[in-house]
């Protein structure tokens, strides 16, 4: 009976090892891009031998990166606001009406997570044509758009229940009208959802770049700006903006942890 202490003991030092290995296999590249955009060198390769922070002065004098890290911002926050606003939109439509073919339905709003960004590129620029429309910034949010609404919808439908239909339903019965019901009651309600929702599409737009890549001309988003540096060999100037991209992302990432997981607490 004394050895089944110790045989608990030794699963956990086996799992906390196999966690930490998982964890440096994971993040040991990250790290090495963070540590050489503090090279005080032209090349991002050992030895080290910084620090410096010339690269990110570089950085932000750099008209071309900040086009592109303009167009990124423009693209993220319009591609997301608009997922969200349909995504909530289909959601509340399918959770509180009863109709045929709805799970049917649910099924092909959600269909675009199974397709690949390329699939998606290649048939915007299909449709392009079929317009006479050419490759811009617009086309890049519409395809984003594509691609993180089935999220923004699966985030919202799984917070639209029961209890909120039944607060809905007394709202309804003393005089409230749908318009009314959504604005006052139903949003404010699953708001955090609806912001955790925001800021996955935002981080997912934010480095997104096969659809921009192919969908864009002369106005290219940050990630395309960064590809194109990238063939001119490697240069800490780009370890530089691939360690603000991390860091923004893991503080949005942060952010909807925060909000996602202190709303079931409550």
């Amino acid at each position: 009976m004394a050895s089944v202490p110790l045989l608990r003991r030794a699963g956990n030092v086996v799992a906390f090892g196999y966690l930490t290995l998982g964890y440096v296999f994971i993040f040991l590249p990250v790290a090495v891009l963070i540590l050489f955009s503090f090279q005080d060198g032209a090349l991002p390769v050992p030895p080290f031998k910084g620090p410096t922070l010339v690269w990110y002065e570089r950085l932000f004098a750099n008209d071309r990166l900040m086009d592109g890290l303009f167009n990124s911002l423009i693209v993220g926050l319009g591609s997301s606001a608009l997922s969200v606003m349909l995504g909530f939109l289909a959601a509340y439509g399918l959770a509180r009406y009863e109709f045929r073919g709805r799970s049917a339905l649910q099924a092909i709003i959600l269909l675009p997570l199974a397709v690949s960004y390329l699939l998606v590129g290649m048939g915007l620029l299909v449709g392009l044509s079929a317009f006479g429309l050419g490759p811009s910034l617009p086309m890049v949010v519409v395809g984003h758009v594509v691609i993180n609404m089935p999220l923004a919808f699966a985030i919202c439908l799984g917070q639209l229940g029961e209890h909120q239909r039944k607060i809905e339903w007394a709202a309804r019965d003393l005089g409230a009208s749908t318009f009314r019901i959504l604005t006052t009651i139903t949003v404010p309600m699953i708001a955090p959802a609806l912001i955790a929702a925001f800021c996955l599409c935002f981080t997912l737009s934010w480095d997104e770049f096969l659809i921009a890549y192919l969908v864009t001309r002369f106005d290219v988003t940050l990630p395309v700006v960064i590809w194109s540096m990238l063939r001119g060999g490697l240069n800490p100037q780009t370890n530089a903006v691939g360690s603000l991209i991390f860091v923004c992302s893991i503080v949005l990432v942060a952010a909807v942890e925060a909000l996602l997981f202190g709303k079931r607490r409550r």
